[in-house]
């Protein structure tokens, strides 16, 4: 029935309703079966009610980007449907109890599959088995066997009694019942040809690969306080830190958080804080501080639409020119911004390895949309030496702020050693001891500032993805990486390239020429404001032809970005 290369389901119902749980274990059928898959969640901020919603795409090819089109659309209570009925179309099937779904869609022009949803899990074991009896239903539209699915659940719920186990179990088969019942018999079924390869590959979400870049840089000391999305990041490190040697701490707040932090590199630890915007806000005179005593720093950033509260379980890239200016007075800082998985595990190793050897903040840019969103991919090498520190053994005449010409003095740790290891807020000597002498003041500045041209060799380029002799350049940050990407692949146009940023401050050497030579210049940003753009005005003194631009919490689909490319002209 469906001849599209994937398969756009979208579950969604109310919270509590189990569709994290659903999603998760829908991905890791699909893919220990051979398929490769992506999922994008998005959820009201509250613990029960409202409205949420998963999309999973399965394809046999890789898919790792969130689009429009929802071919499978399945409604687990009356308000399912509410904000989805500008993606939902004529071919989309759709699939709920009768009482779940909008009268509007029951014109014959609709395909329909209704069954008593509520009253089936009820008799299973209660309401919150639906989500596993829809598992069941999609494994057998995927042709899957039911004793994999059964074997799957066990790994699953590894945790529950053998009456959930029981329970799960019962309503997955009859779940896989109703698919042949109700689906398989009218034609609808999703043919996909599968690869063993994709069985062994990786399943991650954002937080997972900010987290396993972190371990592979050498992070050993976490400090947080819960704020989403970057919660999650927190949530991995309290699950593997044990294991890795991690010490993991949920501070009573978020300045405790960033001392703790900071406190942690002096004694010679390599400290990650993990937070959200208004978090952030709390951390600004640390990391100035940070900036004094020349400490190093890794931030995990995770954005979400401001200002104060905002929405604060959805998406938007509205933090890039707080991370740039954020702290008073002057002193320099890197920012990443990953836009893929490989990317968010790279670029968190190498901060740790950035801020260790010239001694600065290091800020890694994510988002909601990064940091919950779900796909498989290749194993990641790990990029060997990033963890080494740049830690010295101190002398009796040790001078932890020693001028130098590189602006990187040798960094001691207390105990480590014959020498004084002092670290203070306020300008100080090359013993580092408290002065006002205005000479100093300046030379000191000018030692921090050095540390940008001594790093310039280590600044990540933007990547160019397309033809090389571009007429049309979409240009891009973070997380919009892969759903231009496949947008750009999808039009095959040969007069358009696509320029990311993954390192954002400060600005490679490249930045400029490439961008000039194109004819048109197209940024697309999830913020109101262009801020990339801003920053390429102020630091490649480069100005864009156009703006793309979303802010209304949402992430790009794929069919808006594919709009704008057969647009241009």
């Amino acid at each position: 029935m469906f001849n599209q290369k994937d398969i756009s389901i979208v579950l969604s119902g109310e919270a509590g309703q189990g569709i994290q749980t659903a999603e998760s274990l829908l991905l890791r059928l699909f893919k220990l079966s051979g398929l490769h898959v992506f999922s994008y969640s998005e959820f009201m901020s509250r613990i029960r009610g409202g409205n949420n919603s998963t999309e999973i795409r399965v394809s046999p090819e890789r898919v790792n980007s969130f689009c429009g089109r929802i071919d499978v659309f399945v409604s687990l209570h009356e308000g399912a449907m509410e904000r989805h009925y500008d993606r939902i179309s004529r071919n989309t099937v759709i699939i709920g109890d009768p009482a779940h779904i909008h009268d509007r869609f029951r014109d014959g022009d609709h395909t329909l599959v209704e069954f008593p949803l509520r009253e089936t899990a009820r008799l299973v074991g209660g309401p919150i088995y639906a989500n596993i009896i829809i598992a069941g239903i999609f494994a057998a539209l995927f042709a899957m066997d039911i004793s994999f699915v059964k074997e799957q659940l066990r790994r699953f719920f590894t945790k529950a009694t053998e009456e959930m186990l029981s329970k799960n179990i019962a309503a997955a088969e009859k779940g896989f019942s109703l698919g042949k019942d109700l689906f398989l018999a009218r034609g609808i079924e999703f043919k996909l040809s599968r690869a063993d390869q994709v069985k062994g590959e990786l399943l991650l979400n954002g937080a997972d690969a900010v987290g396993m870049g972190g371990l592979a840089g050498g992070c050993n000391f976490v400090s947080s306080y819960p704020m989403s999305p970057s919660t999650e990041v927190l949530v991995f490190f309290a699950q593997h830190g044990e294991e890795f040697g991690v010490v993991v701490e949920q501070a009573e707040d978020e300045i405790c958080a960033i001392n703790m932090a900071l406190g942690s590199w002096y004694a010679g630890g390599r400290a990650m804080v993990t937070t959200s915007g208004g978090g952030f806000a709390l951390m600004v005179e640390a990391l100035s501080l940070a900036g004094s005593h020349e400490s190093p720093l890794v931030i995990h950033l995770g954005q979400r639409p401001g200002p104060a509260t905002g929405l604060p379980t959805r998406t938007e890239q509205g933090d890039l020119l707080f991370a740039l200016f954020a702290g008073h007075g002057e002193f320099p800082r890197v920012i990443f911004a990953p836009g893929s998985f490989e990317e968010g595990f790279r670029l968190t190793q190498r901060a740790f390895y950035i801020a260790d050897k010239y001694q600065v903040p290091v800020i890694v840019l994510t988002d909601q949309y990064f940091i919950d969103s779900n796909y498989n991919l290749p194993d990641i090498e790990v990029e060997r030496g990033l963890e080494r520190n740049h830690i010295v053994k101190t002398s009796a005449d040790y001078l932890r702020y020693k001028l130098t010409g590189s602006g990187i003095s040798p960094r001691g740790i207390p105990g480590h050693g014959q020498g004084i290891v002092c670290a203070l807020s306020d300008e100080h000597t090359e013993g580092g001891f408290i002065t006002e002498d205005f000479s100093v003041r300046t030379s000191m500045v000018n030692k921090r500032w050095a540390k940008m041209a001594a790093m310039e060799h280590e600044i990540l380029p933007p990547r160019l993805y397309g033809p090389e002799n571009y007429r049309y350049l979409l240009i891009g940050w973070g997380s919009t990486l892969n759903v231009i990407r496949e947008a750009l692949a999808m039009c095959g146009r040969d007069d358009t390239a696509f320029l990311h940023f993954t390192q954002i401050y400060p600005l490679h050497k490249e930045a400029a020429p490439l961008v000039s030579k194109a004819g048109k210049k197209i940024l697309i940003e999830n913020n109101a404001t262009a801020q990339l753009g801003a920053v390429l005005k102020l630091y490649a003194g480069i100005d864009v032809d156009s703006k793309i631009l979303k802010y209304n919490g949402m992430p790009f689909m794929l069919e808006e970005i594919v709009e704008v490319i057969n647009k241009l002209s």
